[in-house]
Order: structure tokens, then sequence, then C-alpha cells
């Protein structure tokens, strides 16, 4: 039998009080996540903020010819919609769905409400936004000074900590779009990972074989975002 799905197998879901998430359970739609859906671009306006529980999103910069990067993810640790409680309200970029699975959204407005109360929400949303800034700014760096070997452990152990299993979906051509790169690169990056027993990577199927692998063969910057998500939010989002 499949585990029915729950808004607080999101992380920051289930850190609220309960008074403000009985607030706002009723006003919490149960939505698909199709791999490549596209939740939002570039400065369209933001009217739903989206909490995963099984899938990831991926932040992309976008460039005028079209080229993109992806400049964070979100899983169940987090929330897609920073912008709805920020003051801007519309996109700075789009967001894709990298792993299909489910979430809830919950309405704009709901949230502007229940964030300008002030106290715990207001608190723990801020915290994360600081946590996801980070990442932001590490994967700038990681980017520019990291080969990219080093980028495809990040991106990889990134993305599994925000699943519930070792595996991931994922096509090479969908990991040059995130990483911004060629697709042969990814080919070689990817193969190289493999060679050294780590993943098993068949028909767009990742699967991890050796995590403590992974983790010595990564750069520095998967450790920083994930001692600062740690440092920063509660322990029932720290994997």
């Amino acid at each position: 039998m499949p585990i029915p799905h729950a808004p607080r197998q999101n992380h920051i879901l289930a850190a609220l009080p309960e008074e403000i998430y009985e607030r706002l359970l009723p006003h919490l739609e149960h939505v698909s996540m199709p791999l490549g859906d596209v939740l939002y671009e570039s400065g369209i306006q933001m009217r739903h903020i989206y909490f995963p529980i099984n899938s990831i999103v991926s932040l992309l910069y976008v460039m005028e010819n079209g080229a993109s990067a992806e400049i964070a993810i979100v899983g169940n640790e987090g929330f897609v919609g920073i912008s709805l409680f920020m003051g801007g309200e519309s996109a700075l970029n789009r967001a894709v769905v990298q792993s299909s699975g489910e979430a809830y959204r919950l309405p704009g407005r709901i949230l502007k409400d229940e964030f300008e109360r002030g106290g715990p929400l207001q608190h723990l949303f801020l915290r994360y936004t600081q946590a996801l800034l980070t990442q932001m700014a590490q994967t700038a760096a990681c980017n520019r000074h990291h080969t990219l070997d080093q980028q495809f452990c990040r991106w990889l152990l990134l993305s599994i900590d925000r699943l519930p299993s070792n595996e991931l979906v994922m096509t090479q051509e969908l990991i040059a779009n995130m990483l911004g790169v060629r697709r042969e690169g990814v080919t070689e990056a990817a193969g190289n990972v493999q060679k050294a027993g780590l993943i098993s990577y068949q028909r767009g199927h990742i699967t991890v074989l050796d995590r403590t692998g992974l983790e010595a063969r990564v750069c520095e910057c998967y450790a920083v975002v994930k001692k600062e998500f740690d440092r920063l939010l509660p322990d029932k989002t720290a994997r």
C-alpha cells in the first residue's frame, strides 16, 4: 500500500506550532508535481507558495538567449516562493520540477496574512530564506571555481538529501540544463563517478551506491550549505 501523503511530510510545515498549522491546513491544496512542470517563470506574479513533500524543484536563472543554470534546489526541507513575503511578489527566476512527486500549495494572500502576524512562522520563514540564499551564493562560487565532477557530486548529494530514497530519475540533458554545461560534460562527469563505483547510472536512473565516497569526492560547497541549513532550521527540518 502506498504511504498516504500529508502536509507535515514537508519539514517547514512540520516545524510550525500547532495553532499556526491548524490555521493554514484548510487552505493547503495537494498538487501533483510532474517532471519538467514549470511552476512559474521570471517576472510572473506569484499566486501560491509550494511545499514539496517528495518532489524537488529547481530554481533556474534564464539568460536572454535561453541558456539557463540552476541557482538552488528545494525539496521537503523548504518551500518555493520567498518573493511572496519578501515584498516583490513577482518571480526572479524560473521554478521547474526536477524530480516528480507531490506537494502542497498555499494561496499567497493566506501566507502573507500569516507572515504579517509576526511570531514563529515569520521567524522560521526568514531563517529558511537565509539558508536558501546561502545555497544560492555557494552554488555561484562552486560553478566558478570547482570541477564539473565536484559540481555533479554536490548537485547529486543535495538532491538525494531531499528525497525519500537514494534513487533519482534525471536525463543527462536535464542535468546539463541544471548545471549550465554541455551534455557531453555531464556524460563525462557521471561516467567518472560511476567508474569510481559511487553511483549506478542507466537510462536516466541514478542510484547512489556509496554516499560516503560521494561526500569524500565532493567539494566543500556541499558541507557549507548543509551546515547552514542545519544551523538555521529546527531539528525537524534537518537531514
